[in-house]
């Protein structure tokens, strides 16, 4: 695997999101990230036991913020040489697309993830 270059543009997962993000310094094991866009809304609920909604503690998980930096293990990021879409309008887009997968089956996973994404929408995303 290439090494990554401080101050490259790089593609990380990270709890269930993946981000565009400015790579700022290499930690051995681990990379410091800094958000510049979202490709992927993290998962709504218990990273633990997915699609479950009974006995388990259901989290709300909202996108990382712009410039917002993260630490993601060194396995988890690769080199992006594609256009930085603006972090606004990726942070829509990923939105959409979640809410499009979720609402193709009538779960009570996705029905309590749809319910998740609307309170985000409503007290964080669109202040």
């Amino acid at each position: 695997m290439a090494e990554l270059e401080v101050g490259k543009y790089v593609l990380a997962s990270y709890n269930s999101g993946a981000y565009i993000g400015k790579l700022l310094e290499d930690r051995r094991n681990f990379q410091l990230v800094e958000v510049l866009a979202v490709v992927k809304h993290p998962n709504q609920g218990d990273l633990h036991n997915p699609g479950q909604v009974e006995n388990v503690a259901f989290f709300e998980r909202k996108a990382l913020g712009f410039k917002e930096k993260m630490n993601v293990q060194r396995r988890k990021v690769q080199a992006f040489d594609g256009e930085i879409p603006d972090y606004h309008d990726s942070l829509k887009q990923a939105l959409q697309q979640l809410k499009d997968e979720l609402s193709q089956e009538d779960t009570a996973f996705n029905k309590k993830s749809l319910e998740k994404l609307a309170d985000l929408e409503a007290h964080y995303y669109h202040k």
